[in-house]
């Protein structure tokens, strides 16, 4: 509802399309971004303790593709503002 709004004010649709296109890209730097995160606390936790590789490694493996879940969504998003219309 608030894409459909800022399009509806933007009047140019050039301007729309070009803020869906840094929406997509911000949601994929913030997926990187996020991941990484993720890995690097995993091997620090795996460093403290070595004896909880496996839980550490299966809950860092569902929360990454819960990440990338939200920014392919959001990617998606974008994409829908640019081909409707």
């Amino acid at each position: 509802m608030t894409l459909t709004l800022l399009l509806q004010a933007v009047g140019n649709m050039a301007l729309g399309y070009g803020l869906a296109g840094i929406g997509a890209g911000i949601a994929a730097i913030g997926a990187g971004l996020g991941i990484g995160n993720i890995g690097k606390n995993a091997m620090d936790a795996i460093a403290r303790q070595p004896e909880a590789t496996s839980d550490i490694r299966s809950n860092m493996i569902v929360i990454a593709a819960l990440v990338e879940a939200v920014a392919l969504f959001a990617t998606v998003v974008c994409l829908l503002v640019v081909l409707t219309k």
